[in-house]
């Protein structure tokens, strides 16, 4: 397993914990949740191996609002802070000590005392085209193609949607939510034609197989914040905090701070499809990548921007201060 540290650097030295152990660590309980939660406590035991031979840690899962609730969109909901909700609510009532998200599950702004204490290695954070029986292979250069004229897309994205209906506005959509062995289930059993789901999620669930096509992040732009896991900890909790940040990976950190700086400076309402898309180049600068668009994919703006990377906040904040500037009034309604 590779350290969360730069090139040549020596890891970051993790000190043991001193309160009493086990610490309890919050999670939803969906299979992919809890998979992302046990390799983040992976890579943590890598670099404190005595806390191993403590059996330092105690999953609690707890089911969330978006967990519950599985006949509506999260846009009609309240937004994705749904799936983070209930647990921040343990984490302040102190019922658990820290918690593990996928990072696009977060709000851009933590409740009260909660902040982001780490931010791991990130996966894949394309999105990928998963296709029901009767679908043809896509074309590499046109994989919306394979998908048949007038058919159903499944999708409970309203980003996912903008982008594949200002592509082909000939589709209807329906909402297709729950884990992802849920969604592939209802893709084969021909509820939809067509689905897109996060690749991130489908490579650690072993399930990338089903892929049909990997869409390229200039063409589909991502959720931000997409393929990061993030933990989150009471602001108080000094200690824990600096263990956490010991082991965070220095460009997931650059690259979310932009896609979330970017997020907040769009500031659209839970219906606003916006994408966020930020990578390091070759030279060490950044490179971000901004969209938003209409529910319809009637409109759709997508602009990009580069810098150095210490000054991610900075060019993901004015990039979505000119996606704002150049989009009707009506799109953050």
């Amino acid at each position: 397993m590779k350290a969360a540290h730069p090139a040549g650097a020596k890891p970051a030295r993790v000190r043991p914990h001193t309160r009493a152990l086990p610490l309890r660590v919050g999670t939803r309980g969906s299979p992919l949740a809890l998979i992302q939660t046990r390799a983040f406590l992976e890579r943590l035991i890598t670099f404190c191996p005595v806390l191993r031979q403590m059996e330092a840690f105690q999953e609690h899962p707890i089911r969330t609002s978006g967990d519950i609730i599985q006949d509506r969109r999260l846009a009609e909901l309240g937004g994705k802070g749904l799936f983070a909700k209930e647990i921040h609510e343990a984490l302040a009532a102190e019922e658990v000590d820290f918690a593990v998200h996928s990072l696009k599950d977060l709000e851009t702004a933590m409740p009260p005392g909660i902040v982001l204490a780490c931010t791991m290695k990130r996966e894949d954070a394309r999105d990928a085209l998963i296709l029901g029986p009767g679908c043809d292979m896509p074309d590499p250069a046109d994989p919306f193609a394979a998908i048949p004229a007038g058919a159903v897309l499944g999708t409970s994205s309203v980003r996912r949607q903008a982008q594949v209906l200002h592509a082909r506005p000939d589709l209807r959509v329906t909402t297709i939510r729950g884990n992802v062995q849920t969604r592939m289930a209802k893709l084969a059993a021909g509820d939809a034609a067509a689905s897109l789901l996060a690749l991130a999620g489908l490579k650690r669930l072993g399930l990338a197989h089903h892929a049909a096509a990997v869409l390229d992040p200039e063409a589909m732009v991502p959720a931000a914040g997409q393929g990061i896991v993030g933990v989150t900890v009471r602001e108080a909790d000094v200690e824990l905090r600096e263990m956490l940040a010991a082991i965070e990976d220095p460009e997931a950190r650059a690259v979310a701070t932009a896609e979330r700086a970017l997020l907040a400076a769009l500031d659209g309402s839970c219906r606003t499809p916006i994408g966020g898309h930020a990578r390091l180049l070759p030279d060490g600068r950044l490179h971000l990548t901004g969209l938003v668009a209409r529910e319809d994919g009637s409109f759709l703006l997508k602009r990009s921007t580069h810098g150095r990377a210490a000054d991610a906040e900075r060019l993901g904040r004015a990039l979505g201060a000119e996606l704002r500037r150049d989009s009707p009034p009506d799109i953050f309604v």
